[in-house]
C-alpha cells in the first residue's frame, strides 16, 4: 500500500484522466438540470433532450470548446475531490478497523461507508468554489440560456467576480449541498467496488487485472449515480442562482418538487449516468494503475520505514 500521500497524488491523476473522457456529459446533464428551472410542466423548454443529443446541440452551437467549458476547474476540483477520496479512505478504514474491531485488515461495511463518506465531504469542501465556477461556465451559454447566466472569461476571472461580489463566504455558496452530494456518492462508491471485487473473485473466480476492475468499476458507478443524483440537481441550482432563489438545501428541494414535480430532481440523470459510468471505471481503474506506479515511485525515494506506515 501506498503512503497517505501518494494515494493522494495517484488518486488525482486517476480522476483527471477520467474528467477528460467525461467532461462532455457532465456539461448536458448541468444544463438538462437548469433548464426549465421553476417553471410549471408545459411550459419547460427542452433544448437538450439527452446526453447524445445535449452534446450534438452544444457541439454545433458552440464549438468543442462550448462542450468542454470549465475543465480546468474540472481537474482542480477532480484533484481535491478524489484525491482526499481516494488517500483518505483505506487509512480512516483501518484506523477505524483497528480501534473498534481490532482487526485493522477487516472488512465492516458501515466502516466502510463512514470512511467513504468522510473522505469525499473532506474532498468536497476543499475543492467547492472551484465546482461552483465549473458549473456557472458550463451553464452559461449564447445560444440556447438555460438558468441563470454568469458570462466568466475563465476560471480565474469567475473566482475574482464571486470574491469581489460576494465576499470569501460567497465562494463556498452552496457548499452544504455539495458536502451532501458526495457524501451520498463516496458513501457507496469505494465500499460498492471494494464490495463487488470481492465477491466477483470469490464467486465467479475472477482474478485480479482490468477485467475485474472494469465489472467492479460498473457496478460501483450505476449505484453511485442511482444515490448520488438528487442531490447533485439540488446543488447544480444552488451553485447557478444569482441573490438568493433559494435559501438552503431543503428550500431548493422544496420548491423545484413543488414547481416542476417530483422527477425534477432527476432532470438530467440519463448524462449523469453517461458520464459517472465511464468516469468511475476509469478512475478506479486508473487508480489501481496510479497507485502501482507510485508505490514503485516511493519504494525508490522513501525510507522502508515511511513505507510500513498508512
Amino acid at each position: 500500500m501506498s503512503t497517505t500521500a501518494g494515494a493522494f497524488i495517484a488518486g488525482g491523476i486517476a480522476a483527471c484522466g477520467a474528467v477528460t473522457a467525461t467532461h462532455p456529459f457532465e456539461t448536458v446533464k448541468i444544463r438538462m438540470q437548469l433548464q426549465g428551472e421553476l417553471q410549471t410542466k408545459g411550459h419547460q423548454p427542452h433544448h437538450y433532450r439527452g446526453p447524445f443529443h445535449g452534446v450534438g446541440v452544444i457541439v454545433r452551437n458552440e464549438g468543442l470548446s462550448g462542450i468542454y467549458r470549465g475543465i480546468g476547474c474540472a481537474y482542480v476540483y477532480q484533484v481535491l475531490l478524489n484525491g482526499c477520496r481516494l488517500g483518505f479512505y483505506e487509512p480512516m478504514r483501518e484506523g477505524l478497523a483497528t480501534l473498534l474491531l481490532r482487526d485493522g485488515t477487516k472488512q465492516n461495511l458501515g466502516i466502510n461507508m463512514l470512511c467513504g463518506a468522510s473522505s469525499g465531504i473532506i474532498g468536497a469542501a476543499a475543492g467547492s468554489p472551484f465546482f461552483l465556477v465549473k458549473t456557472r461556465l458550463q451553464s452559461y451559454s449564447p445560444f440556447l440560456p438555460v438558468g441563470t447566466q454568469h458570462n466568466y472569461r475563465n476560471a480565474l476571472d469567475g473566482l475574482s467576480q464571486i470574491y469581489r461580489a460576494e465576499g470569501f463566504f460567497g465562494l463556498y455558496r452552496g457548499v452544504g449541498a455539495a458536502m451532501i452530494r458526495t457524501g451520498f456518492g463516496s458513501s457507496v462508491q469505494l465500499p460498492t467496488y471494494f464490495f463487488a471485487k470481492r465477491r466477483l473473485v470469490r464467486h465467479l473466480g475472477m482474478e485480479e487485472g482490468a477485467p475485474l476492475h472494469l465489472a467492479s468499476s460498473t457496478v460501483s458507478g450505476f449505484v453511485v449515480c442511482c444515490f448520488m443524483h438528487p442531490p447533485d440537481t439540488i446543488m447544480s441550482r444552488l451553485y447557478n442562482q444569482n441573490g438568493n432563489l433559494y435559501k438552503g438545501v431543503f428550500d431548493c428541494l422544496g420548491k423545484t418538487i413543488r414547481t416542476e414535480g417530483f422527477l425534477a430532481i432527476y432532470k438530467g440523470f440519463l448524462p449523469h449516468l453517461a458520464r459517472i459510468l465511464p468516469h468511475t471505471i476509469l478512475t478506479l481503474s486508473l487508480a489501481e494503475q496510479t497507485n502501482k506506479l507510485i508505490r514503485k515511485l516511493e519504494h525508490r525515494i522513501l525510507p522502508a520505514s515511511t513505507l510500513g506506515k498508512p
